[in-house]
């Protein structure tokens, strides 16, 4: 039966060791008897903690999943050689602070543990889930501390107020989502800096006479500690507003009044400046802190879209009210009673509270009433211990949700479960309350069935918060449970349809996103992408355009448009939609490569050049650009350029085979060949494909290693049988084999050669075809053929005369063929043309 404790002043009275008595002669001294409350509080940490454990162990297993994979797998402030300046310039996601396309959301702390994650553990998701874990526990286990040393008498409610934290469903986006550990880590520093506040304020001198600061060092480490926490996420700042309060309401209360109510009530100011001192200083120092904050934003807050948050876009002031008002019922309502829980509750998921007669209004009013009632009490029972219980609650359960109620600033969401893991502290001390006041009044069987109920209750919240951490463990698994759970929720059809997208089951992918344009029709993004996967570019450009007419500066929507026109040979409405593209999106790195190849396309090397090293400025740790840019160098004749660029593409992307093919094939050309077989291997380490095993094949057939250069052909055919390049390698090394026979009959030899040059031409290796014609012609000065083709790579590579030359000696073997003549009339007209022209 929970029944209140001995006063706090007798609790402190007692000791954890038992004094030893004097040591007599001839008598060993007395055991060391560590008290039974000492045993109790190490045992209720391990339960917190093993509980903790088992809710989570489960989590364990599951992948980097959602907003993960742009904050850790795609961020390259996340990467083991990237720059710790970078961290505490640019915001959670890797952009720049400054840029418009930023969220503003500045965590550079949790970006540092995600770094020191990888540099411990590697990419593997097992770690971080271990550290989220490690994060929770140690939350609940400081949760019942900070509950036994300042909220409640009797330890047993801290206990229970740790239990049901510790299990509560609404924690799984914050525990089993990585991205989450914002939210797990800032109210580890919340509870931090909490508790060393209330360590720096000392005890009162006397009942009328404010407590002091006892401890500046203490104090100190609050201001640190509750800017780390908001470095961490930047809910964390509302602590100073939760001590200052605590301060005013609980520390200072009783002395306070009593001063009011005694005969000397003057001097008053004099009384309380202990406590202006430090609510001054506290003040002062959040002002600071923001005004920083404020400054590394740019002086711009996010910008958001009308589906991340409807309700702030309404134009109607009624609208906004109520639907904020409901939404917070709505989450009230999610730690009341976690029954439907989402990883994504956006686009239709919570329609707007448009009018008077909604009768979800009564939930708004009935969750008014609750806070109302109580404030109440805790005003008309300001020095009673079950007021500082309620209050604390209060503090707790409502600051940390401040910065996402649409109070202050417009957020970028509807319904976040991850945002409610500080504030849920208070709904779990006030749920102890509650029970501890109950126990108090029903008596024993009461107790009973009170207890049995909170163990039930405590049963239940642990399955479902088991049940939820399998959705978070794959992406299919998490956007298949936002279908199911919300159906009707047009961001979680998109979410899926991207997949189902990137995993290549495109007609699924198509359902999707259809299903997303009829929940919400002005879904651009869904619009756009819908358009890369039909297969006619006349529907394609329709759904581009209705995406363009939806939101004009969808950057992604504008590259895809201009990429499609520039296929169909547009080239300025190309030119126009491409440079769009990069001034509403100045970090997308597609964008650069697009529009600077356009210009290469049309000899603008200068402009072309330009714009790839305006990417790498803004994108300098894209893999893709890096190699493009070398693509460039190396068509322009700025091979030793180029380089530097593939290795940098590798450095960024370890992965990036293409980068590493391209750079062999840049050292082939400068014969460096163990060099270049050596990229080409690296690269065959990562993936086995025809475009790096053709390249390899063809450096082994080119050093006389014919026996590796057929295997290696062999291996590429069996991966792609139509390929035509690796069937004419096959036949080349067949030709080569039958030369190197050395066959007697001259006419033979002639023939292997006419068939080693046709080969090599299609190969487009001109100048070993022309040498192959030649050798032939020598053995057989009558294949007309030959001499043929012999004009015609002249022809192409420009030199005229000699293309005249050959061209004619195959006439005088062959006079009737229309080819031929074809030929030399083509050559004439190119003659006259450069003849005017010159």
């Amino acid at each position: 039966m929970l029944q209140p404790q001995s006063s706090r002043a007798a609790g402190e009275a007692m000791r954890d060791l038992t004094a030893p008595e004097p040591q007599k002669k001839g008598r060993r001294q007395p055991r060391v008897i560590v008290q039974p409350e000492a045993m109790s509080a190490a045992g209720r940490y391990v339960v917190l903690t093993a509980l903790c454990v088992l809710c989570y162990c489960n989590s364990l297993r599951g992948e980097l999943v959602h907003d993960d994979v742009w904050a850790i797998i795609n961020n390259p402030d996340v990467r083991p050689g990237s720059s710790l300046i970078n961290i505490f310039s640019n915001d959670f996601w890797g952009k720049m602070m400054a840029d418009n396309t930023s969220h503003k959301s500045y965590r550079p702390l949790c970006i540092l543990s995600f770094k020191l994650n990888i540099l411990l553990g590697g990419m593997t998701p097992l770690y971080f889930h271990m550290v989220n874990v490690c994060f929770h526990c140690a939350v609940t286990c400081l949760l019942m501390h900070t509950c036994k040393s300042c909220v409640f008498e009797d330890s047993r409610l801290a206990f229970i107020t740790a239990l049901l934290f510790a299990v509560h469903p609404v924690h799984t986006e914050a525990v089993s989502g990585v991205v989450g550990r914002a939210d797990v880590l800032a109210c580890l520093l919340f509870l931090l800096t909490f508790l060393s506040y209330v360590r720096s304020v000392g005890v009162c001198v006397s009942e009328d006479s404010l407590p002091s600061t006892m401890s500046a060092c203490s104090l100190i480490v609050s201001l640190l500690l509750g800017t780390c926490a908001m470095l961490i996420k930047e809910t964390g700042i509302t602590v100073f507003g939760v001590c200052v309060l605590y301060d005013a309401l609980v520390l200072c209360c009783k002395p306070l009044i009593n001063h009011l109510y005694s005969s000397r009530p003057g001097n008053l100011l004099y009384i309380c400046s202990p406590f202006v001192k430090r609510a001054c200083l506290i003040s002062g120092y959040v002002v600071l802190i923001m005004s920083v904050r404020l400054w590394l934003m740019g002086g711009s807050m996010p910008l958001f879209s009308e589906q991340d948050n409807p309700a702030s876009f309404s134009p109607h002031l009624l609208t906004r009210i109520l639907t904020y008002s409901y939404l917070l019922s709505f989450n009230a309502g999610l730690l009341l009673a976690p029954i439907v829980l989402c990883y994504d509750w956006q686009v239709g998921s919570i329609p707007l509270v448009e009018s008077l007669s909604d009768f979800r209004n009564v939930a708004a009013m009935l969750l008014a009433i609750v806070m109302v009632a109580l404030c109440l009490h805790c005003v008309f029972s300001l020095q009673r211990q079950e007021s500082r219980e309620v209050l604390v609650g209060v503090l707790f359960l409502v600051f940390p949700f401040i910065p996402a109620s649409n109070l202050f600033f417009r957020v970028g969401f509807v319904v976040a479960e991850r945002v409610l893991y500080m504030p849920s502290m208070g709904y779990c001390i006030l749920v102890a309350h509650g029970m501890g006041r109950l126990c108090a009044v029903v008596g024993r069987w009461g107790t009973t069935v009170l207890s049995v109920s909170m163990l039930l209750l405590l049963l239940l919240f642990s399955w479902k918060t088991i049940q939820q951490n399998h959705v978070w463990l794959t992406r299919e698994a998490l956007f298949q449970s936002g279908i199911q759970t919300l159906p009707h929720n047009a961001k979680a059809h998109y979410n899926y349809a991207n997949f189902l997208k990137d995993s290549g089951r495109h007609e699924e992918a198509i359902h999707h996103y259809t299903t997303a344009l009829r929940l919400y029709p002005r879904h651009a993004s869904a619009m756009n992408n819908l358009g890369t996967l039909t297969h006619c570019s006349e529907e394609a450009e329709h759904f581009y355009r209705k995406a363009l007419d939806t939101n004009p500066q969808h950057n992604r929507a504008l590259f895809n448009l201009g990429n499609l026109l520039k296929s169909q040979g547009k080239a300025k409405e190309a030119e126009v939609l491409l440079m769009d593209s990069i001034n509403f999106g100045a970090h997308f790195a597609d964008a650069y490569s697009s529009l600077a190849s356009l210009y290469a396309e049309q000899k603008r090397f200068p402009e072309a050049n330009e714009v790839y090293l305006k990417g790498i400025e803004n994108c300098p740790d894209n893999s893709d650009l890096h190699n493009n840019y070398g693509v460039f160098l190396v068509d322009t004749g700025e091979g030793a350029l180029a380089e530097a660029h593939y290795l940098q593409a590798v450095r960024l992307k370890p992965a990036h085979y293409v980068a590493m093919v391209n750079l062999g094939r840049l050292l082939r050309s400068s014969n460096e060949n163990e060099a270049a077989e050596s990229w080409y291997k690296r690269a065959l380490q990562i993936t086995r494909k025809v475009d790096i095993l053709t390249p390899l094949g063809a450096l082994y057939y080119n050093t006389g290693r014919f026996e590796e250069a057929l295997q290696v052909y062999r291996e590429a055919a069996a991966l792609q049988p139509d390929n035509t390049d690796i069937w004419l390698a096959l036949a080349l090394d067949a030709l080569d084999r039958a030369l190197q026979q050395n066959p007697s009959d001259l006419t033979v030899r002639a023939e292997l050669y006419f068939s080693k040059g046709n080969q090599l031409r299609e190969m487009n290796q001109l100048d070993r075809a022309f040498e192959s014609y030649k050798l032939a012609v020598e053995l057989k000065p009558d294949r007309s053929q030959a001499w043929m083709n012999m004009g015609g790579i002249q022809h192409i590579k420009g030199d005229y005369a000699a293309a005249r030359m050959y061209y004619q000696r195959a006439l005088l073997l062959n006079p009737g063929s229309k080819l031929l003549k074809e030929n030399l009339a083509k050559l004439d007209r190119l003659e006259r043309k450069l003849t005017v022209e010159a």
